[in-house]
C-alpha cells in the first residue's frame, strides 16, 4: 500500500475529528459536506468557525482550544492562509493528524502548512477530500478520485 493510502486509512480510523472552516450557510461549501458525511458515518465531529456559534444545528467552536475534548485529527477547509495558524495550534495541542482539503484549484492547501506539519511530526494529507474515501463514497466523489488519480493530482 502506498504512503498516501496509508495516511488516508490512518486518518479515517480516527474517532474524533474537528472540521475547520464550516459555514453558517446551510448550503455551505466543502467543510459542511465533510462535516455532515463524517457525522453521519459515526465520527464524533466538531465544527470550527470563529464567526458563529451554531452550524448544521450543532454547537460550533471558535478554535481547537475551545473544544470540550482533544480531537484525534483536523480537516482544514479554510482559505490557505488560515491553514498555517491551524496547524500550529495542532502542534501546540498534540494533534498528530491533519487533512488539508482540496477538490479543484488550490483549495485549502498551503505549502508552508504542509512543511510545518512535516517538520513537526504531524501526519499531513495535503490535498484531496475525505469524502473521496469515507465509505460509502458517493458517485461524484468516486469520479473525482478516479480523475484526480489519472491526472496525477492526488497527494503523495
Amino acid at each position: 500500500m502506498d504512503q498516501f493510502k496509508e495516511k488516508v486509512n490512518d486518518f479515517l480510523s480516527l474517532k474524533k475529528i474537528a472540521i475547520a472552516g464550516v459555514s453558517r450557510d446551510p448550503q455551505g461549501g466543502a467543510a459542511n459536506l465533510i462535516y455532515k458525511k463524517l457525522k453521519n458515518s459515526g465520527y464524533t465531529v466538531y465544527p470550527l468557525n470563529p464567526k458563529t456559534e451554531e452550524v448544521e444545528g450543532d454547537r460550533c467552536y471558535l478554535d481547537l482550544r475551545s473544544l470540550p475534548e482533544k480531537v484525534d485529527g483536523v480537516v482544514i477547509c479554510t482559505p490557505p492562509e488560515a491553514a498555517d495558524d491551524i496547524v500550529k495550534s495542532c502542534a501546540e495541542l498534540g494533534i498528530q493528524r491533519v487533512w488539508i482539503h482540496r477538490s479543484f484549484g488550490t483549495g485549502s492547501v498551503s505549502e508552508s502548512a504542509i512543511r510545518f506539519c512535516e517538520g513537526n511530526g504531524i501526519s499531513v494529507i495535503g490535498g484531496a477530500c475525505p469524502m473521496m474515501y469515507c465509505e460509502p463514497v458517493d458517485f461524484g466523489h468516486k469520479c473525482i478520485r478516479w480523475i484526480s488519480g489519472i491526472i496525477g493530482k492526488l497527494p503523495n
